[in-house]
């Protein structure tokens, strides 16, 4: 939704139905606190685990994170999403992430390692079938998470030029061109071995992109050109203190809109990592960890002027919204909305 049109925020978060999620929650913003008041549910979408707005459309789509793999659409004029039409097979199966680029819907096929793009129909519906599958190849050294490719995310790099996929599976970053339709590959920039990447988040300013890891757990730090479409890794980064002890398993990452802070949430740490960047954007230092507000926080999201902070704490099922310390970017918890299994937040 369209900003500054006298219409209200709102927040739309997905979850797992497989799970007892309550299927796409649509909840109202409070611009002064930050707080979500939940208006509507709808649950005509089987596992809506990732969704994606097309605010100059009023349109929200939605992977269906199941084996067969599918994304939908909803017109969100009003508070409850409406789906446009009958979800659509991406081609690929278990589809965990998806963005909107030149036309089309791009989804990242985490179960079948592919990337997809479903054509937008005027009116911002979806054609009835994916009119590419681009399929990635490789492994890493993870005898149980990287026997073969699993693209976790794909997002258009900040010109539009190009789409840029995350493999946790091959240990790789994707630089795919989107040409007619057709998704080709243009680089494949390799990481270190067993880090597992998951995703990927750029510098406001472009030039930077950092990568989050789910096995390491780290964030490598790369340059981004966007002239030739290349990807150089220059650094890496902890996103713990200390020596992680059992499971830690980062998730989300986004960046501050002045490009001063990073932040990631882990699970199993069932935490919010805070970490400063300097003015080239390539040093970055982890400042603090807190608490998440919940359990297995798997998805942050940041509005738009860097000043609230959600989580979407998958176990414990809940929403919860943190105040953003402008000089610190350490975050201060004030509140939560319950929201069964939930699995990510967008705003709009």
């Amino acid at each position: 939704m369209a900003q500054g049109d006298g219409r209200r925020q709102r927040a739309f978060i997905g979850s797992f139905t497989a799970a007892g999620g309550l299927g796409v929650l649509t909840a109202a913003v409070d611009p002064d606190s930050g707080a979500l008041t939940v208006l509507s549910t709808v649950d005509d979408v089987p596992d809506p685990s990732y969704l994606a707005l097309a605010p100059e459309h009023d349109v929200l789509y939605a992977v269906s994170e199941t084996d067969e793999g599918a994304v939908a659409a909803y017109r969100v004029h009003g508070d409850k999403p409406e789906l446009t039409g009958p979800p659509t097979p991406t081609g690929g199966s278990g589809p965990t992430h998806l963005s909107v680029l030149d036309g089309h819907v791009l989804t990242a096929d985490y179960g079948s390692g592919s990337v997809s793009a479903v054509p937008v129909r005027p009116g911002a519906g979806l054609a009835p079938a994916a009119s590419s599958v681009l399929r990635h190849t490789g492994s890493g050294p993870d005898a149980q998470r990287q026997r073969g490719p699993h693209a976790h995310q794909v997002q258009p790099d900040p010109t539009g030029r190009w789409a840029v996929s995350v493999d946790l599976g091959t240990d790789s970053v994707r630089v795919c061109a989107l040409d007619g339709g057709t998704l080709t590959l243009h680089r494949e920039t390799a990481l270190r071995p067993g880090s597992g990447p998951r995703h990927l988040a750029f510098h406001p300013r472009g030039g930077q992109a950092y990568v989050l890891n789910e096995l390491a757990p780290t964030v490598t730090v790369c340059r981004w050109d966007a002239a030739d479409g290349s990807l150089l890794p220059v650094g890496e980064t902890p996103v713990l203190s200390g020596v992680p002890e059992g499971d830690a398993y980062p998730s989300g990452i986004v960046v501050s809109p002045d490009g001063r802070f990073v932040w990631t949430a882990v699970r199993g740490r069932d935490t919010v990592s805070v970490l400063g960047l300097d003015a080239s954007g390539e040093g970055l230092t982890l400042v603090a960890e807190v608490p998440c507000g919940g359990v297995w926080p798997r998805a942050l999201a940041l509005d738009p002027s860097g000043r609230f902070l959600y989580v979407a704490n998958e176990r414990s099922g809940d929403v919860t919204w943190f105040d953003v310390d402008p000089g610190t970017g350490v975050p201060r918890r004030g509140g939560s909305v319950e929201a069964p299994a939930a699995s990510c937040v967008v705003l709009g």
